[in-house]
C-alpha cells in the first residue's frame, strides 16, 4: 500500500515539474538601449525592469555605449541566454534590421524602443513622436522670437543628434518644418553631431557664435546633453538667459529642467519616460507569452508606420514642452522632479 501510494505522489509530481506555465525566471525578455550616456536611462531602465517584475518576466538589460559592433555582441548575448522577446534601441537605425532577422530567425520577435529602425523588419515599435517634439520645439521658438521682436525674423541653429540616427532626422524635421514656413528666419547652422555628444554640440555652437558675432537668436537642439553644451558655450559669451537667446532642449535631464528654472533654458521638452518604459514591458512580455499569436491580434497599436521596408504596429507615448511657467504644474505635479530637485530648496 505505501509502495503504491508513492507511486501516485510522484505521477500527481510529474506533469507540475513539467508543466509549459512559466515559473518565476522562467520568462525572460531582453532590454538593449544604446548608451546610458542620457541621464533619463536611468529611469527608463528602472521603469522597464519593475514593470516587467510585476508581470511576472525576468529582464536581461544592457547598454552600448553608442557602439554599433558592441550592441551586436551583446543582442547575441540575450538571445543565447534564452531571451523570448528583445526590445531594442538601435544604436544605427540604418543597420539594425540584420539583428531583427537575426532574433525572428530563432524564433524571437524585437519591439523597437524609442528609435525606429529603417529600412528592415520589425515586430512592433514603442516609441515618442519624434517629430512632434521638433514641431513642438519650433512652435516655442517662434513664441519667444514674438514676444522678444514683435514678428518672426532672426537666426536659428539646428543642433542635431547621430547622423543618420530615425530620432535626430525625425526630430529635426519637425522643427525645420516651422523654420521653412517662416521666411523671415535664416538658419545659420544645421549639423549632425556624432554620439549626441555635449561637447561636440558645445564645439558647433562656439563656431557658429563667433561666426555670426554672437548672433544667433535661437538654439534648436535633439536632446538634453547637447542644449548643456550649447548652454555652455553661452555661458563663455554672456549669453546664457533665456531672455537673450533661446534654447530648446529634450529628454529632460534633470540640469536641463533646472536651466529652465534659473531662466538659462527656455524650453525642454519632456518625453514621459514611464509610460514609454512600461508599455514596452508590458508588450514584451505579453509578446513572449504569446508566441504564437499575430502581433496585432495581443497588442493594439496607436497607428502604423512604414520604416521603409515594412508597416510596423506602433504604440505612441506622450511629450509635454517644459517651461519656466509650467515646471510645477507639470513635471513637478507629476513626481517626475521634486521641488527640492529642480530649486534647490
Amino acid at each position: 500500500m505505501k509502495r503504491i501510494v508513492m507511486v501516485l505522489i510522484a505521477s500527481l509530481l510529474v506533469p507540475c515539474l513539467f508543466s509549459p506555465a512559466f515559473g518565476a525566471g522562467d520568462l525572460k525578455v531582453g532590454f538593449i538601449l544604446k548608451t546610458m550616456q542620457e541621464e533619463r536611462y536611468q529611469k527608463d531602465k528602472a521603469d522597464f525592469i519593475a514593470k516587467a517584475k510585476e508581470l511576472g518576466a525576468e529582464t536581461i538589460f544592457d547598454s552600448c555605449n553608442n557602439n554599433e559592433q558592441d550592441q551586436l555582441a551583446k543582442f547575441e548575448n540575450m538571445l543565447s541566454r534564452g531571451a523570448k522577446v528583445i526590445v531594442l534601441q538601435p544604436v544605427n537605425t540604418g543597420t539594425a534590421g540584420a539583428m531583427v532577422k537575426m532574433a525572428n530567425r530563432e524564433g524571437v520577435r524585437v519591439v523597437g524602443y524609442d528609435s525606429m529602425l529603417v529600412n528592415g523588419p520589425l515586430d512592433l515599435m514603442v516609441m515618442q513622436d519624434s517629430w512632434a517634439v521638433g514641431k513642438l520645439q519650433g512652435e516655442a521658438m517662434l513664441e519667444w522670437i514674438r514676444a522678444k521682436k514683435g514678428k518672426v525674423e532672426g537666426t536659428v541653429a539646428l543642433i542635431m543628434g547621430q547622423p543618420g540616427d530615425s530620432n535626430a532626422i525625425a526630430m529635426s524635421s519637425g522643427a525645420l518644418e516651422i523654420i521653412k514656413a517662416n521666411p523671415g528666419l535664416e538658419l545659420v547652422t544645421q549639423q549632425f553631431h556624432e554620439g549626441w555628444a555635449p561637447d561636440r554640440a558645445m564645439a558647433t555652437a562656439q563656431n557658429v557664435l563667433t561666426k555670426t558675432k554672437n548672433s544667433v537668436d535661437a538654439f534648436i537642439c535633439n536632446n538634453s546633453g547637447m542644449a548643456r553644451g550649447v548652454v555652455a558655450a553661452l555661458k563663455e559669451q554672456g549669453l546664457d538667459d533665456a531672455t537673450k537667446v533661446f534654447v530648446a532642449g529634450s529628454d529632460a535631464d534633470l540640469v536641463n529642467i533646472q536651466y529652465v528654472a534659473q531662466g538659462k533654458q527656455a524650453v525642454e521638452i519632456w518625453k514621459k519616460i514611464r509610460p514609454l518604459a512600461e508599455r514596452a514591458a508590458e508588450t514584451a512580455v505579453l509578446l513572449a507569452k504569446n508566441p504564437d499569436k499575430k502581433v496585432t491580434d495581443i497588442v493594439k497599436p496607436d497607428k502604423t508606420v512604414n520604416n521603409g521596408s515594412v508597416d510596423v504596429p506602433t504604440i505612441v507615448t506622450e511629450v509635454v514642452p517644459i517651461t519656466k511657467a509650467n515646471l510645477d504644474s507639470t513635471i513637478i505635479a507629476e513626481g517626475f522632479y521634486t521641488k527640492e530637485q529642480v530649486y534647490g530648496k
